[in-house]
């Protein structure tokens, strides 16, 4: 990929831009860059709420063996507490300077959510065919358990209550180490959004901001499951034969 990746990424994004240019030792620059962000999320449509965050090597929340350490909202009714409300973000980010967040998926919008590997080439590939693509985050972690993390159109909000299709068929958000490869967040899971701390001083960032508009999932999907694949050195899919969220 290289500088030609890098140029093309950046410049469109004015939050990957603060991101490299903010000071390192800069507290209050940080702080209010940090709820500058939030308050965009919040904006661009994204439901939000307050998480966990790295206590040392382990998470805030101090129970033993947690399996997704910062990475997890901080109230049991995280999914009615999340909001938009420029406000209530506001006050959550001042009155919680060390939490993460994390925004509620099948509201708004879903996450196409890949190793970073993947996603990285994916990513690529989907610029130079001049597809739209929306918000993508980038979440490091250890080794090669890194994720890309693509934010489309929710396909997950049907009239009829009965033909919700939940996250739970695909994964639950605390058994995600168990599903390495691809994994759509819609109802009833959640994600880091940017910026977020995790243990081991990684971090979750915007690569491209929630400025940009959200596409639909079907004009990422063919593209990041033939990526995934690539890496896992399995044979390609037909995603077309793929049953399909909402």
């Amino acid at each position: 990929m290289g500088a030609e990746f890098g140029r093309r990424l950046g410049g469109q994004s004015r939050f990957s831009q603060w991101l490299r240019r903010r000071p390192p030792q800069d507290t209050a620059g940080e702080e209010a860059g940090r709820e500058a962000l939030l308050v965009a999320a919040g904006a661009a449509g994204f439901p939000l709420s307050p998480a966990a965050h790295p206590s040392a090597y382990r998470c805030s929340c101090d129970r033993i063996g947690c399996p997704t350490p910062a990475r997890h909202p901080i109230s049991f009714a995280w999914q009615t507490q999340s909001t938009t409300d420029r406000g209530q973000i506001e006050r959550w980010a001042r009155h919680q300077p060390q939490a993460n967040f994390i925004t509620a998926t099948g509201m708004v919008h879903d996450v196409l959510d890949v190793p970073v590997a993947a996603g990285r080439e994916a990513l690529e590939r989907l610029l130079a065919d001049g597809i739209d693509v929306g918000p993508v985050a980038e979440s490091e972690g250890a080794m090669d358990e890194g994720r890309m993390l693509f934010f489309t159109l929710t396909r997950g909000t049907p009239e009829d209550e009965d033909e919700w299709w939940p996250c739970e068929l695909d994964c639950h958000p605390e058994t995600t180490n168990e599903h390495p490869g691809f994994r759509w967040h819609c109802r009833g899971s959640y994600v880091l959004v940017p910026p977020a701390r995790l243990p081991g001083d990684l971090a979750v960032r915007w690569i491209r901001g929630p400025e940009h508009a959200l596409p639909d999932p079907l004009t990422l999907l063919e593209t990041l499951t033939d990526e995934c694949a690539r890496v896992a050195g399995e044979p390609q899919h037909d995603v077309a034969a793929w049953p399909l969220r909402g």
